[in-house]
């Protein structure tokens, strides 16, 4: 068993750079669903629309996603930090510390 399937983790380390990457079906699903969300709220403005109206029904609603799709990956899965390839094991990962215990 790897190391991401023992902690029941959701989103590993990326190999180069800092953020996660999807490696279960709940995490694709997080995923998409961002994804899909942000695709129609980008269908709610237009060239015509007022600032106002972009700030309020794109720029916060997409910042807020956002953050929640931040604080998901933070707990379902390992610790964030820098790396810069690809890990020599599985037991190699820099970072397989789970947040899922904090609670």
């Amino acid at each position: 068993m790897s190391v991401i399937n023992q902690h029941n983790l959701w989103f590993k380390a990326k190999w180069f750079g800092w953020g996660w990457t999807p490696v279960t079906w709940q995490g694709w699903l997080v995923t998409l669903v961002y994804l899909v969300l942000i695709i129609l709220l980008s269908s709610t403005v237009d060239e015509s629309s007022s600032n106002q109206e972009v700030l309020f029904m794109f720029v916060l609603p997409t910042t807020l996603l956002t953050i929640t799709l931040i604080r998901i990956a933070y707990k379902k899965g390992e610790k964030p930090g820098w790396n810069w390839g690809k890990p020599k094991s599985n037991n190699d990962y820099p970072n397989s510390n789970s947040h899922s215990d904090n609670k």
